[in-house]
């Protein structure tokens, strides 16, 4: 399906962000897997897609850094030939109410989530135009869709993902280039492994479906965007959340 494509997924050394990748690769994509802080969990990941019989490599980047993500982008034109597909998957959560949030609580979750998605696509951005083709899969949440108490910063930084996937796809459609979000609920990762063992009952108590989703579910809805069958799917957020924000 996606054979002789490049991807390039931030944050791939564990949880949705792996997932996805090793989704690409058994799809038949080389894949990048791009890590800030990891380097073991990343070379395990990279060692792992290439049973797929495919190629793959580690970058470290952090995504909040404009010139990193512009490094590492001219990096893996060079190693790869070239970059087709674009996961911006990174993300961190520092959670707490608004009243008890610092400044920096707000502007670290911001830089990463936010500016670090369009970090990654300013600077892949004229390579898709060049090849007149491209497909950019961003992550948002559903947090960024109904809002979320303790999460000011994380459901800011993804509601604007949603609006940015939107601009992105109206500016560059007309050049082939596609750019769609995901936008998860509760999907069993480190992250969520975290919660409170009665936040998380809670959590199911109000999906319709009743339960946690899987790093799988968010993986195979991406490898089909990024796919021939969605070429004609642009600026659309969908969701993944067992019916929690219907």
């Amino acid at each position: 399906m996606l054979k002789n494509k490049v991807a390039v997924i931030t944050g791939a050394s564990r949880g949705i962000g792996k997932a996805i990748s090793f989704a690409m690769a058994e799809a038949g994509a080389d894949v990048a897997i791009l890590y800030n802080g990891n380097v073991v969990k990343a070379e395990e990941a990279c060692k792992e897609a290439i049973t797929y019989g495919v190629r793959a490599a580690a970058y470290q980047c952090n995504v909040a850094d404009f010139n990193s993500c512009q490094n590492v982008c001219n990096l893996i034109i060079n190693d790869f030939g070239g970059i087709d597909i674009l996961v911006n998957n990174a993300g961190i959560t520092k959670d707490k109410l608004l009243m008890q949030m610092s400044e920096e609580d707000f502007d670290s979750v911001i830089d990463t989530n936010l500016k670090g998605t369009f970090n990654m696509i300013r600077n892949t951005c004229k390579h898709f135009i060049k090849k007149r083709s491209g497909r950019i899969i961003n992550i948002s949440s559903v947090s960024g869709m109904m809002g979320n108490p303790g999460q000011a910063n994380y459901a800011a930084s993804k509601a604007g993902i949603i609006g940015l996937t939107k601009t992105v796809a109206k500016e560059f459609g007309a050049r082939n280039i596609t750019c769609n979000a995901i936008a998860p609920g509760f999907i069993e990762t480190d992250m969520t492994g975290a919660l409170p063992i009665e936040m998380l009952e809670s959590a199911k108590a109000q999906i319709p479906m009743k339960r946690l989703g899987n790093s799988k579910d968010i993986a195979s809805l991406a490898v089909f965007l990024a796919s021939d069958m969605a070429s004609y799917i642009t600026g659309e957020v969908i969701k993944v959340d067992g019916g929690l924000y219907i």
